[in-house]
């Protein structure tokens, strides 16, 4: 044989493999994995992603402050997590490796931009001086480390091109990219086609488009003519159910949702929101929503956002708002209102980690007990929790059912892993989603009585929505204590218990419009995994990895919170042991052995991420074996 003769790289089949694209802010990480995850989807893996944003809106370039990650699960079998230990690592500078490096597993992958390794990028994230960790011995043995210079090699692709040498920089995630592309065997037609419709065409930049699709070739092609690795890898698509589908996340989910919901209740949705992290693309996405009948309105703070959310809603319109854990608390206030206005309103608050400001782009589950009880007074609202980032589309349908079927606020408890995450969504047939029923009075004036407001359905206790301007439908509305029946301001004690006790029994009535419990698993035996919300993923797949194992492990997830369905206390019942993964304190958990005197035992986890499924795995069996 020839010396000169390239034996091709053998092709092996893996079930699936999890990558991380990591760098500066500046450097296209979101992009490069939003690309991959959308070939992904094209070629029918299942995916899931979690993008990891720096809080710093401009971090100094190079420090590990302004590292941006982006993580992506892709497989041939159905998955509900973004995976736990990386695969392959892509990493663009010395921050982004030394942030990221430690996720990798032992002999993975990891493919650098090596231009960038220079003692200056070296001393801005912290490398003591002489050190470069390309060349220490222990990290070269613990992962297959491989270095490329991309910063050189996209120069060299985009020379002959009418464009600066800072348009050119921004091209290196393309290498990455197409390198990524070639080791996993996906196609470029998807990426090629949306960066010419993007830049070529909506940026008006044919010179930015085509140099992006030549470092993407040529990253693509400088693993074949290099003989980057030995071996290519494919993960075969996998069996999900016939349909259409689309990658989303969970914000982009909730706007989908509301839209539809303008639709379906044949009303104009208001979504009044002020900016903040992680909600603020709720509000971005809705903006672009106009033509399906829903209006959106960027309010000068929180208070604001919220009253105007409730005005709509006392006009007549789906009134919705949204936040995070620091915007709800600035809408406790007005959030009381609506509870005593008994008006149908809907705040989805998309979690963050805290207290106060805390990790901004870092995802919690601590507004539960904000959610449940974070008003004056007696003040109870319905509370929804979606599971996935699919899931948000069904929870945005379900909230204003509920919230106009029960005349009163809903919370949805989101939060940054669900948000920010995506998986494949399968597009629902929008005539089968069933109309959502409103009602208004309009003959309910009694020549003697005259009209009463706070007149209550006798099977939901849901009082009328009365729309103003409706001949003889004038009534008196207000943040003061309603008298029965009249609405007129009363101050008497009796009136008082007889109210409080009615719009907290409205509420609890709400259980009969919404789902039993599904477990799964076994129904009843050793231990019962419950959670609530974005630990749907981590608990499922850590039930479903010990009942391999020979372990009687069922799991359930909740999505209503306020009020629980009819059937917990049931399942509860069911099992010796009761464990309550959250991320956060033990806010479920509390609730749980409060009302349902079940000595349920927290496994808690405040990292700003959702569990790894490894780590939740051993927590279980350390608590099984303490039992």
């Amino acid at each position: 044989m020839s010396s000169n003769t390239t034996v091709a790289p053998r092709s092996e089949e893996l079930e699936s493999v999890v990558i991380r694209f990591c760098g500066d802010s500046g450097d296209g990480m979101q992009f490069a994995g939003g690309q991959f995850t959308a070939t992904s989807a094209i070629f029918g893996n299942d995916i899931s992603t979690f993008p990891d944003f720096p809080a710093e809106i401009r971090a100094p370039r190079g420090t590990t402050f302004g590292v941006s990650g982006f993580q992506l699960q892709f497989s041939s079998s159905e998955i509900h997590t973004p995976g736990d230990t990386v695969n392959a690592m892509f990493a663009m500078n010395p921050a982004g490796f030394k942030t990221n490096i430690h996720e990798v597993e032992p002999g993975g992958l990891v493919v650098v931009n090596s231009d960038e390794f220079n003692e200056t990028n070296l001393h801005k994230c912290g490398y003591p001086e002489g050190y470069n960790p390309l060349e220490d011995d222990a990290l070269n043995a613990k992962y297959h480390i491989v270095q490329v210079p991309m910063s050189r090699l996209t120069r060299e692709a985009t020379e002959d091109l009418d464009i600066g040498a800072k348009d050119a920089d921004r091209c290196r995630n393309m290498f990455a990219l197409g390198i990524a592309y070639w080791i996993y065997q996906r196609p470029l037609d998807a990426t090629i086609s949306h960066l010419e419709s993007y830049y070529g065409v909506k940026k008006k930049r044919p010179e930015v488009a085509e140099a992006n699709v030549r470092v993407l070739k040529a990253g693509y092609y400088f693993g074949e003519t290099a003989e980057l690795l030995p071996v290519r890898y494919v993960v075969p698509p996998a069996k999900l159910e016939p349909g259409t589908y689309r990658r989303i996340n969970g914000n982009m989910a909730l706007a989908i949702g509301f839209a539809t919901v303008a639709e379906k209740a044949k009303k104009p949705l208001l979504y009044a929101s002020y900016p903040i992290t992680p909600a603020s693309d709720v509000l971005h996405a809705l903006s672009g929503l106009k033509q399906f009948g829903v209006k959106t309105f960027q309010a000068e703070d929180e208070i604001a956002a919220i009253c105007a959310a409730i005005g709509a809603s006392y006009a007549g319109n789906i009134g919705v708002t949204g936040t995070s854990g620091p915007g709800l608390c600035l809408k406790s206030e007005a959030l009381g209102l609506a509870v005593i206005y008994e008006l149908p309103l809907v705040v989805v608050d998309v979690q963050r980690a805290g207290p106060s400001t805390g990790m901004p782009t870092k995802t919690e589950q601590a507004d539960l007990l904000q959610a449940m009880f974070g008003r004056s007074g007696e003040s109870p609202c319905i509370v929804l929790a979606p599971r996935s980032p699919a899931d948000c589309f069904d929870i945005a349908i379900e909230s204003v059912r509920l919230a106009v079927k029960h005349m009163c606020p809903v919370v949805i408890l989101s939060d940054a892993y669900i948000g920010n995450g995506a998986e494949p969504w399968k597009i629902p047939d929008v005539s089968t989603i069933p109309p959502i029923e409103t009602h208004h009075p309009a003959n309910a004036y009694d020549p003697d009585l005259g009209f009463q407001p706070y007149i209550r359905d006798p099977e939901t206790l849901a009082r009328g929505w009365a729309l103003p301007g409706t001949p003889k439908l004038e009534h008196r509305i207000g943040s003061l204590e309603k008298q029965e029946r009249t609405g007129a301001v009363s101050y008497d004690p009796l009136n008082h218990e007889k109210m409080t006790r009615e719009r907290a029994e409205k509420v609890q009535r709400a259980v009969e419009s919404i789902p039993k419990l599904e477990v799964d698993g076994p129904e009843r035996g050793d231990v019962l995994l419950l959670g609530w919300g974005s630990t749907y993923g981590p608990i499922t797949t850590a039930a479903a990895r010990l009942r391999a194992s020979g372990l009687h492990v069922s799991s359930v997830n909740l999505r209503h919170l306020n009020p629980f369905p009819c059937n917990l206390g049931q399942v509860l019942s069911n099992f010796k042991n009761v464990l309550v993964p959250e991320n956060n304190m033990g806010q479920l958990c509390m609730l749980i052995r409060s009302k349902y005197l079940v000595d349920a035992t927290p496994i808690t986890y405040v990292r700003g991420r959702s569990f790894r499924v490894n780590e939740l795995v051993e927590s279980i069996k350390e608590h099984l074996e303490q039992a």
